[in-house]
């Protein structure tokens, strides 16, 4: 970018750009979830990030990867497996829209379980924006309506590994190198995924595979300048554009799919992605995501 352009106005440019490429990532896991399962999708999607990752990981040797904290990378995986699966079903079987706010409730459950792991303590602002975040997410579900359903049920437990997975990394990060953290995960998350293969795999058409390809490079491009935006500017001036994706997710859905939210929908939009902006300015450190 040119050289005028201040480092927070090129991190939130940053961040737009990978939540369209996130958005359309997603996009492109609706459209071949049709021919081919669940499954199937995380395993490429990890397979890509690994080949992306595999070559810079390499050009240290092996004094780059070498770890004493391999238990926690594997909690790590562990993690971040479960909330992919989960945000992956939850996009084929639910509206983009709402596949896409209920990811970003992750926030809202972190500075819980780092209070409860880590004993990190937790401001007023941030307990209230996590109110203020739950309240959004009981408007989108309305209790009592068809909306609370089995999907939406696994949507948020998604949310809830992601937030695990972003508190052990910070749990990691005081002697592991964010490199190292992302590639451990891309190995460990590869080969786990490889396994149900065994007894998922279907031959994909050369359709499915131009999908595939296109949601593994959109994920490892968003990671990217995801990565690349946090180190331009804080947080809690950045973090807030984040929530661009549902506006984006929102039209996707609407333009390819006529998905019209309801009304409810959008008001738990304004909350969630209020609250969200709050637990960002209160000074809550975030971790890098793995898309």
């Amino acid at each position: 970018m040119p050289a005028t352009v201040s480092p927070l106005t090129q991190g939130a440019i940053l961040i737009v750009l990978s939540e369209l490429l996130i958005v359309t990532m997603s996009s492109a896991i609706k459209v071949v979830s049709l021919e081919l399962p669940n499954e199937m999708l995380v395993f490429f999607r990890n397979l890509f990030g690994l080949l992306v990752l595999l070559p810079v990981l390499l050009r240290g040797g092996l004094a780059r990867v070498r770890t004493t904290r391999l238990r926690l990378h594997l909690l790590r995986a562990a993690a971040g497996m479960g909330a992919m699966y989960c945000f992956f079903y939850t996009i084929a079987h639910m509206p983009l829209a709402e596949a896409t706010l209920f990811a970003l409730t992750a926030p809202f459950l972190i500075p819980v379980m780092a209070l409860l792991w880590m004993r990190e303590s937790i401001p007023r602002s941030t307990w209230l924006a996590i109110a203020i975040g739950f309240a959004g997410v009981a408007a989108v579900l309305r209790p009592g309506s068809e909306a609370l359903s089995a999907v939406a049920l696994i949507a948020l437990l998604g949310a809830a590994c992601s937030a695990l997975a972003r508190v052990v990394i910070r749990r990691m990060s005081s002697s592991e190198p964010s490199t190292r953290i992302v590639g451990y995960f891309a190995l460990f998350a590869t080969l786990i995924s490889a396994v149900p293969l065994l007894w998922a795999w279907q031959t994909p058409s050369r359709e499915a595979l131009a999908w595939l390809l296109l949601m593994g490079c959109c994920a490892s491009a968003a990671h990217l300048l995801f990565t690349r935006a946090y180190s331009l500017a804080p947080a809690g001036q950045i973090g807030p554009f984040t929530y661009v994706s549902v506006v984006l997710a929102t039209m996707s859905g609407w333009l390819f799919w006529g998905e019209v939210p309801h009304a409810a929908t959008f008001a738990g939009m304004a909350l969630i992605a209020s609250a969200g902006a709050l637990i960002l300015r209160s000074g809550v450190r975030r971790p890098v995501a793995q898309h």
